[in-house]
């Protein structure tokens, strides 16, 4: 969350205004001169780079700094997400129409809502799976082929933990190993938690993976029978590169949302980019909602219901609002738009599986 946060707030503030200084105090508002680019000042911000006329020099100023990226986003995020959720359409053609300083930015707002739904997932689970990280009776459960893969993760592990002694003994710093022994720990973590939320399938899904498949596609045939033969240590490695490749969802969708629209004049790629984002952001943070509700007991049937007919709703009221559709134009075009959706989920999970080793 910290990371996603961070990076959304510096990524909102490049999209939104020409320069973003420290927030904070030496020297009076609207005297002197800017300490950033020495323009004489005229108010509390300068005009010429836009750093702030206070600075502030305090310890206490760095936690403000990192709670204010985290977040604040400067007070947009709250307009931001309750207008993304209700009035998604008039979000999306405002930001378009010029009005940037009141919202977060399309992009800080996917990139925070992504970091966020890894946290959460990692945390407490998916709307559908619960995290599951041990067996009834306390135990942990690794498949063959996963438990040959944290083998080699923990060999790896008590390889780094002995040079660490030996630079402990030597008096040398261990800063760097320490990082390494960290992510080797958490990736050991992540997966056997991973193996248990598969293992707590009904069964479907695996028997479904285990289906020889024939794509005609060599690399893409070793993959399904990868994910066949181990569906937990793939699922894991699927999560972990997911993510990172999540903007991949942005290009992909754009050609599908420019048929929708292939002879209006009025809109163009930048609208469509907008609008997709926005898109992506809302649905991501609705999974990240009902994961949360899940966890502190909201029934099943009540978060399926909202799977079902949230995203439909949501797009027929971003559509209808951002284009400026009537009824029939934006329930025509939601449906269009969700089969080219699956089409665009379909064509994300090929590209990432192409990473997957």
């Amino acid at each position: 969350m910290v990371t996603g946060g961070l990076a959304a707030h510096a990524v909102d503030d490049a999209a939104t205004r020409p320069h973003s200084g420290a927030s904070g105090a030496s020297g009076a508002s609207g005297h002197g001169t800017c300490l950033n680019c020495r323009t004489a000042l005229v108010g509390t911000h300068c005009h010429g780079c836009g750093q702030r006329a206070h600075v502030h020099k305090t310890l206490a100023s760095i936690g403000h700094d990192l709670l204010h990226g985290v977040f604040h986003f400067e007070g947009r995020i709250w307009t931001t997400l309750p207008m993304l959720f209700t009035r998604p359409g008039q979000l999306t053609r405002r930001y378009i129409a010029g009005e940037r300083v009141t919202f977060v930015s399309p992009l800080a707002l996917f990139l925070f809502s992504v970091f966020l739904m890894v946290a959460t997932f990692e945390s407490v689970g998916g709307p559908i799976v619960p995290n599951v990280n041990t067996a009834s009776n306390g135990q942990k459960l690794l498949p063959a082929k996963a438990t040959a893969e944290v083998a080699k993760k923990q060999a790896e592990l008590a390889r780094l933990v002995a040079q660490r002694a030996v630079l402990v003994a030597k008096g040398g710093n261990t800063a760097a190993i320490d990082d390494k022994i960290s992510s080797a720990e958490d990736e050991i973590d992540g997966m056997r938690a991973a193996v248990s939320i598969a293992l707590g399938d009904t069964g479907g899904t695996i028997r479904l993976l285990r289906a020889k498949v024939h794509t005609g596609l060599p690399w893409l045939d070793e993959r399904v029978d990868a994910a066949a033969a181990e569906p937990a240590l793939f699922l894991y490695k699927l999560q972990s590169s997911a993510y990172k490749f999540s903007w991949l969802l942005i290009p992909i969708s754009l050609p599908f949302i420019w048929l929708l629209f292939a002879f209006r004049r009025d809109v163009g790629p930048y609208d469509h980019a907008i609008f997709a984002i926005y898109s992506l952001s809302a649905m991501t943070m609705g999974v990240v909602g009902l994961s949360l509700l899940r966890a502190v007991g909201l029934p099943g049937g009540m978060i399926g219901a909202v799977l079902v007919f949230g995203p439909p709703l949501h797009m027929y009221k971003q559509l209808r609002g951002a284009y400026g559709l009537t009824r029939f134009g934006a329930a025509w075009r939601t449906v269009a738009l969700l089969a080219s959706s699956t089409i665009a989920v379909g064509v994300f999970i090929v590209a990432v599986l192409g990473v997957i080793h």
